[in-house]
């Protein structure tokens, strides 16, 4: 399993592709930086191991957020009617 990097102060690397955290309700959620892919996952493991296969297992593609960071899960606002 990759290990994910931690959001803390802003560098000057590659964004990371993939950011995992929680949102409002608890759920674990997976975002593409380019809102290509992602998901809401039941925990942790499940949502690392998601991002970690997306990524080919490259740590640096994956960045974890800071305890008490909540991230907002909103696939249908980009307009895509063809989510299933």
């Amino acid at each position: 399993m990759a290990n994910a990097r931690q959001i803390s102060a802003p560098t000057t690397a590659r964004p990371a592709r993939f950011t995992v955290g929680r949102d409002r309700g608890g759920r674990w959620i997976v975002q593409d930086r380019e809102g290509l892919v992602g998901g809401l996952f039941i925990n942790e493991a499940a949502a690392l191991h998601f991002a970690a296969e997306e990524c080919n297992h490259n740590a640096d593609d994956i960045c974890r957020v800071s305890a008490g960071v909540v991230l907002d899960f909103a696939p249908l606002g980009r307009g895509a009617g063809n989510i299933h």
